[in-house]
């Protein structure tokens, strides 16, 4: 993995972009707020920068294409952090709300950009660990800077902030200039020999094989926005004592769960060769760790029980994380990595922002162990969907240009699952590599050799 070229360049980039925006998180709406604007207008500075963010990560798997990862990684870097020198010039609502969308823009490219250039950098036996590795730096990085930030602002004030941030994002500008100049590979269209000859089915579409996956990051982070919106609120009301000292370490020992959890899921992924097995475990455990939360709320048990249900919810939301990034690595082809980016980074910021609110809707109306119980029921219905897809995956045919697929084409690919299921009873859990079942294979004309370990094998 610490081999592959630009590997580690990346990973600095990135946390050194996460350390940008993690500085500025917190501090901007606090800042509209201390110079005598709305709270409404403190909310939607971060509004707008979602907005924006989830707008860009559109269209960036098309930037990839036509640029390549190293103009982009270095935009997205840039526009995160140095436009927060505006903020300088005031806080009135339209300077505010602009600089916010400008800097979103560099957010959402980064976020995409950053999780596809891994799986294009890494060999697929190591992207699992891999991508487990990105969230610790990313981790790392905004346990940080978000309480670094809000120290900064009170000692010495806000324009401080604004001016590190910026020059922590032209850290990470620098360091992309270090990445390997490639450029997202073109789309693919789809041939005869790409999907078994006995089968005769047309390619599955992308949207159906990451539905799924995309469903579970959205409804875990539904999930998330009550936590990160209501719990450290929630410490306090269950002990005013114990959680004034809680309130602001609570979230960073969520992030630090989801951190561990989330590596360890990838390099589980990993030995095993495909991903999946610690998905429904993963949301199962997050479920656990928010119906602890809303319970000890209910009742009014110790707050030591609210810490516990975070770790626990924090854990579960890392390795969901990571396994439905494999998952939509694993099915669809090298072509379409950037997108698979693009929709889990959608699905994990629209899936905050509308928990946020929606479920900030229910505490209005029925407290915060009603937002809880909520997110613990929406967590409850990823479960099913996951359960449900893992069912129908048996026989699922991933999309055209698979290595899975390809297998199949092979005879003594297909002699080899054979004799697998004849001694072992199933099919081998541990794909076997296209090298050692066939070095260069000619029985099938238009078959083209592989050139390195691609996504979906």
């Amino acid at each position: 993995m610490w081999k592959s070229p630009g590997f580690l360049a990346v990973l600095v980039a990135v946390a050194a972009a996460f350390g940008s925006f993690s500085l500025l998180l917190p501090v901007v709406p606090l800042a509209v707020i201390n110079d005598g604007g709305s709270s409404a207008l403190a909310g939607a500075t971060t509004g707008v920068f979602m907005a924006a963010t989830v707008l860009t990560q559109i269209f960036t798997p098309m930037a990839l294409r036509r640029i390549g990862y190293n103009p982009v990684m270095v935009f997205s870097a840039f526009m995160l952090g140095v436009p927060a020198i505006g903020y300088i010039i005031g806080m009135e609502p339209l300077p505010v709300l602009v600089v916010s969308a400008l800097r979103g823009i560099g957010f959402g490219a980064l976020t995409v950009a950053e999780s596809a250039l891994v799986a294009e950098l890494v060999p697929v036996r190591f992207l699992g660990k891999a991508s487990g590795m990105l969230g610790v730096f990313i981790g790392l990085s905004q346990m940080i800077f978000l309480p670094v930030g809000l120290a900064i602002g009170d000692r010495w004030g806000f324009d401080y902030v604004y001016i590190l941030g910026a020059v922590i994002a032209l850290v990470a500008a620098v360091m992309c200039l270090r990445i390997p100049a490639i450029k997202a590979a073109p789309k693919q269209q789809p041939s005869k020999y790409d999907y078994p000859e006995e089968t005769k089915a047309p390619p599955v579409p992308a949207w159906k094989l990451v539905l799924i996956p995309a469903l579970a990051v959205a409804t875990i982070s539904m999930s998330f926005g009550a936590v990160s919106s209501f719990l450290p609120a929630a410490v306090i009301q269950v002990d005013p004592v114990l959680g004034a000292v809680f309130s602001g370490l609570i979230l960073s020992l969520t992030g630090g769960a989801a951190m561990v959890f989330r590596y360890l899921a990838g390099v589980i992924a990993d030995r095993r060769g495909v991903p999946g097995a610690t998905m429904i475990p993963a949301q199962a455990l997050a479920l656990l760790g928010v119906g602890v939360i809303a319970l000890t709320i209910h009742q009014g048990w110790s707050v030591w029980l609210l810490v516990l249900g975070a770790a626990l919810f924090g854990g579960g939301f890392g390795m969901v994380q990571n396994e439905a990034l494999l998952s939509m690595f694993f099915r669809l082809p090298r072509s379409r990595v950037s997108e698979a980016s693009a929709v889990w980074n959608i699905s994990y910021d629209a899936g905050t922002g509308l928990g946020s609110f929606f479920l900030g809707l229910v505490a209005a109306a029925f407290a915060y162990q009603g937002a809880f119980a909520a997110g613990a029921a929406v967590i409850a219905v990823g479960i099913l969907l996951t359960g449900a897809d893992r069912l129908v995956g048996r026989h699922r045919l991933t999309e055209y240009n698979n290595t899975r697929a390809r297998l199949r084409q092979i005879p003594v690919a297909r002699r080899a699952v054979q004799t697998v299921r004849s001694v072992r009873g199933r099919v081998a859990t541990r794909p076997v590599p296209v090298d050692d079942l066939l070095t260069r294979p000619t029985e099938k004309p238009g078959w083209k050799d592989p050139e390195q370990d691609t996504p979906g094998t």
